[in-house]
């Protein structure tokens, strides 16, 4: 199987399953003398862990990191860094039926057309379980980012028909470390405590009709420099999109305004350029911070839409392997909504994106390379 791989100076290879005996990551590219420990990693993978309310599936995991290689007393040393995340509370049998049959909205039915084999056990690779990988290099990208003075600010946008009321660039306004602290602490990851209820209303009302929902994440990356990103088949805002649509359940991703742009006029849409203390700014940030496929300097805006979870209770139709069209009903521990444990795994994957830029980056002017050498 190809397609395991992501990036291209800072490289990451998710591997295993989600009822294998564990799944892990593979990071190369990471330069050596970067602090880090299995907590920083931990930290990441805590907020994707399982469990945590009664809106994620009850499988109880503790998802806890081993360091199993590039580590050496507490600096990373330039080497492939190899993580781990074993798998402790599989139930397989769970998913016996389903080696019979084709789940709506999964990829069983995929799967069979390509390799003529799948692992039905959770879904094998097409599981989120998958995301434990990303989640876990993305913490180290993103521990190196924040040396550099870039951060991300990642929460649910939406839950169902119910958003928060707040735009981007008002919450870039309020105290950032107090906002974070809030989306931490909710059970949803929205910035907005009202939001929040009503949201928590409309998946109780979705549980009890053993039925699921969907939503948006947004991401916001301040400290991203001007320059990031190449024209044509390498922007910048490419390979955000293409990072975001490859987590499973994404069917949407829109940077800046996005498809608002359609119904704006030029006057409307274009971002004015300024001065600020002595640098290039712009008035307003329609365009999500990149212009070209190249960053601006402004911070980059993002969202990224998911669909409902596949795995119900009610009763689906489908086919089975011979043919048949049958009636199911899915049973095990599936998250009535998937979108509050894949806001670690957006920021991660955009974490991962902005640090293999910034180090394509790098060769990019004579300058740069004078700087280093």
């Amino acid at each position: 199987m190809a397609g395991s791989t992501f990036g291209t100076q800072f490289k990451i290879t998710t591997w295993g399953e989600s009822h294998g005996k564990g799944v892990g990551v593979v990071i190369d590219g990471c330069p050596a003398g970067l602090s880090l420990c299995e907590e920083d990693i931990q930290a990441f993978l805590n907020r994707r862990k399982p469990g945590q309310s009664r809106y994620s599936t009850p499988r109880k995991e503790d998802d806890a990191v081993q360091i199993l290689s590039g580590v050496f007393e507490g600096k990373t040393t330039g080497t492939p860094i190899s993580l781990v995340v074993f798998n402790e509370n599989q139930r397989s049998k769970d998913y016996g039926d389903i080696a019979t049959y084709y789940r709506p909205g999964h990829a069983d039915y995929t799967f069979d057309m390509k390799y003529g084999f799948r692992d039905y056990r959770g879904g094998g690779r097409s599981s989120g379980r998958e995301t434990i990988g990303r989640v876990a290099a993305g913490a180290v990208a993103a521990k190196l980012l924040a040396q550099l003075g870039i951060s991300f600010l990642t929460y649910s946008r939406s839950i169902g028909p119910v958003s928060i009321s707040k735009t981007a660039d008002e919450l870039l306004q309020e105290d950032m470390s107090t906002l974070k602290q809030q989306i931490l602490s909710n059970p949803l990851y929205m910035p907005e405590d009202n939001a929040s209820t009503k949201a928590q209303d409309f998946l109780d009302d979705c549980i009890a009709q053993q039925n699921s929902a969907g939503g948006i994440v947004e991401c916001i990356i301040t400290g991203v420099p001007a320059g990031l990103g190449d024209p044509v088949f390498d922007k910048l805002d490419v390979d955000l999109a293409k990072a975001i649509f490859s987590i499973g359940a994404v069917k949407g991703f829109e940077i800046g305004d996005g498809f608002g742009v359609a119904s704006a006029t030029g006057l409307e849409n274009n971002d004015a350029f300024r001065m600020k203390d002595g640098k290039v700014t712009t008035a307003t940030n329609h365009a999500g911070g990149i212009l070209g496929g190249i960053s601006n300097g402004a911070p980059v805006i993002f969202r990224a839409a998911f669909k409902p979870t596949p795995s119900i209770a009610s009763t689906q139709q489908t086919v089975n392997k011979s043919g048949e069209e049958i009636d199911i009903s899915i049973h095990g521990r599936h998250d009535p909504i998937i979108v509050p444990r894949a806001v670690v795994v957006v920021e991660s994957m955009a974490a991962l994106t902005i640090l293999d830029a910034l180090l394509c980056n790098m060769g990019s002017k004579v300058e740069n390379l004078k700087k280093l050498y």
